[in-house]
């Protein structure tokens, strides 16, 4: 049968959690660059000084990611002396920095710390990276390593945009439905098994706390809510993620909902809104596909509550773009390994259907 690894993050949450960072480091040596996203690392420098102050561990740079996750911005930060040096890479900021930096930690072989400073996703806690093309048009994904420890500072995600927390809240509402579907009718050996249980507890929490943690969030204020909330986004689903993606032999960890973000990125007006506000809509069209009305309501009222989407109108695709992104969604991961009784004229029905009720809901 061979063998397989799975690796599962580790972290620290709360507010002054930096101070752990010597301790958690003792094993991977004494010099750590930072890389990360210019805003990012203006919030989180200071703490980040204060938290390895008086131990034996030095900070040796702060460099910029590049703006984009790229092979190529990855490439130029190894030829640099910083890292070339380094015992241990800091990546600080948000998906893309986390995504670049994970790029180059495994191309080095180097140990990596994450430090998101907003909770829009789980990137600081997977094994993967969205790649993307200069352009900014998506390239692939890349399958590092996972970071060795991740550092949730609270008061730094208190005090990040809170679009990116909308935004996040509403990627996350997609895990345990695209897992739960996209493994429905499989053999699901033990790794599996155990993500497709773990993506039951991603869903409540973002019910129960995202408002209040939207809330917060405006007044820039550590809470129980905005924790849970960055948890439920940032480790929740990242270890489901971790568990449901494990190409060739299975990836479960994505399907419809991002069949729909992946497709509109063909499309003008889609780029005007962010990847989690538009899955947030593809979770409608995957619960309207598989006829879970009242889930879909349940879901449907709390986007509408939060001002997420519930029609194609509400990020500007209308629906003589639909070929477009059926045609764009079959170039995708998430389209090829999908159940393929799910045919391309499913998936322009879904959204029309879709449409069609977040339309009557407005209408309310």
């Amino acid at each position: 049968m061979g063998y397989y690894q799975l690796n599962l993050p580790s972290y620290t949450v709360g507010e002054g959690c930096y101070k752990e960072i010597p301790h958690t480091a003792r094993f991977f040596g004494n010099k750590a660059v930072v890389i990360g996203g210019k805003t990012a690392i203006f919030k989180a420098k200071d703490k980040l000084l204060a938290g390895v102050a008086g131990s034996d561990l030095t900070i040796t740079d702060f460099l910029w990611y590049g703006g984009e996750s790229s092979y190529e911005n990855g490439n130029a930060l190894m030829k640099l002396d910083a890292v070339k040096n380094a015992d241990i890479l800091f990546a600080v900021g948000g998906g893309r920095a986390c995504d670049t930096t994970k790029y180059v930690a495994d191309k080095l072989d180097k140990p990596l710390f994450c430090f998101p400073t907003v909770a829009s996703n789980c990137a600081s806690v997977t094994a993967i990276s969205v790649i993307y093309n200069p352009d900014g048009s998506m390239r692939e994904y890349y399958y590092p390593k996972i970071a060795n420890h991740t550092f949730i500072e609270t008061s730094i995600i208190a005090d990040s945009p809170e679009p990116l927390l909308w935004a996040g809240i509403g990627d996350a509402l997609s895990k345990e439905y695209e897992v739960t579907f996209a493994a429905a009718g499989k053999k699901l050996t033990h790794t599996p098994l155990m993500g497709v249980h773990l993506s039951g507890v991603c869903t409540e929490p973002l019910l129960h706390y995202g408002k209040q943690a939207l809330e917060d969030i405006r007044a820039k204020r550590v809470s129980e809510a905005l924790e849970q909330v960055a948890l439920d986004i940032i480790i929740s689903t990242g270890l489901v993620s971790n568990m449901e993606t494990h190409l060739p032999d299975y990836y479960y960890n994505a399907s419809l909902a991002h069949c729909v973000y992946n497709g509109t990125t063909a499309t003008k007006a889609a780029h005007l809104h962010r990847h989690g506000e538009i899955v947030s809509l593809g979770v409608l069209c995957l619960l309207t596909y598989e006829k879970m009305f009242d889930e879909r309501d349940k879901i449907a009222r709390f986007n509408q509550s939060l001002g997420l989407p519930v029609c194609f109108a509400d990020i500007d695709v209308t629906p003589d773009e639909f070929d477009a992104i059926a045609d764009k969604a079959a170039e995708t991961t998430e389209w090829k390994v999908r159940s393929k009784t799910i045919t391309r004229a499913d998936f322009i029905q879904c959204m029309r259907d879709t449409d069609a009720y977040g339309r009557t809901l407005k209408q309310q």
